[in-house]
């Protein structure tokens, strides 16, 4: 008797244990994962703490990188809540496939030339990009690539076919972000570079900014959006909130990035 009532006891506490134990994991952070495009390093860092601020039972982790390699990856993929990238494209092509939801533009930037601090061919101008003996760019695939044949493209058109193949000729290597672009004329590995003004402006003590014609210049325009398969949607929602709001724009304001021309979704 007192053995057939002993056994019913130890399960009844054993259960009442588990009840009352907390859940594994149950006061852990939830992580945000955001990919974002490389050029958007120093600022999507400067706003983490605010919004970890704001919720103080999330944390955020990014993944910067080119957009195109962001893109693949969630396409293959990867679990991620925000994805911001520095061009159209590679936010379309997801938005074709219904992995984004209402993708707005958050800011705009524009390319520069950078040379390196000692200027060793005195590059002061566009124009002279052609006394640049090692010229590296993003490769075409790459947002800062396709910009730069963009502005090739114009070039051809107001300098003449000359200047345009002088300057591809110039071209040493392609690189698969902006980052290894403006690091390779920092360490003057190369003569010249194009690389957008917010990057620029991150290495003042390594590189010297040459503005580009504004006739041959595109707007960079960068969009944002929230993924369908978020696993965290609420947080992600909040995130960009944070990045277009008055704080978000001006943190993006200081890093050298100006207000989208259009605002909202296209």
């Amino acid at each position: 008797m007192i053995r057939r009532n002993f056994v019913p006891a130890i399960l009844a506490v054993s259960t009442l244990a588990q009840l009352s134990a907390p859940l594994a994991g149950a006061n852990e952070p939830q992580e945000v994962v955001v990919f974002a495009a490389a050029s958007l390093r120093e600022v999507f860092q400067s706003l983490a703490p605010t919004f970890e601020k704001q919720h103080p039972n999330a944390k955020i982790r990014f993944n910067f990188a080119g957009s195109q390699d962001l893109g693949v990856q969630i396409d293959q993929g990867a679990k991620v809540d925000v994805f911001a990238s520095a061009d159209w494209k590679h936010m379309r092509l997801l938005a074709a496939q219904g992995m984004v939801a209402e993708p707005t533009i958050f800011a705009c930037n524009r390319p520069v030339v950078v040379v390196p601090k000692n200027n060793p061919f005195n590059i002061s101008d566009f124009a002279d990009l052609p006394k640049a003996t090692r010229l590296v760019v993003g490769a075409p695939e790459v947002p800062i690539g396709a910009y730069t044949e963009a502005i090739f493209a114009a070039a051809d058109k107001s300098y003449g076919k000359p200047f345009g193949e002088q300057i591809r000729a110039r071209v040493r290597s392609r690189e698969l972000n902006v980052r290894q672009v403006l690091t390779k004329v920092a360490m003057g590995e190369a003569d010249a570079g194009i690389v957008y003004r917010t990057d620029a402006l991150t290495m003042p003590d390594g590189i010297r900014i040459v503005e580009i014609p504004a006739a041959l210049n595109p707007l960079a325009e960068y969009p944002i959006a929230v993924l369908k398969a978020a696993p965290h949607a609420e947080l992600a929602s909040d995130f960009v909130r944070l990045v277009m709001s008055k704080d978000g724009q001006r943190t993006l304001a200081a890093a050298g990035f100006t207000k989208g021309e259009q605002q909202g979704s296209r």
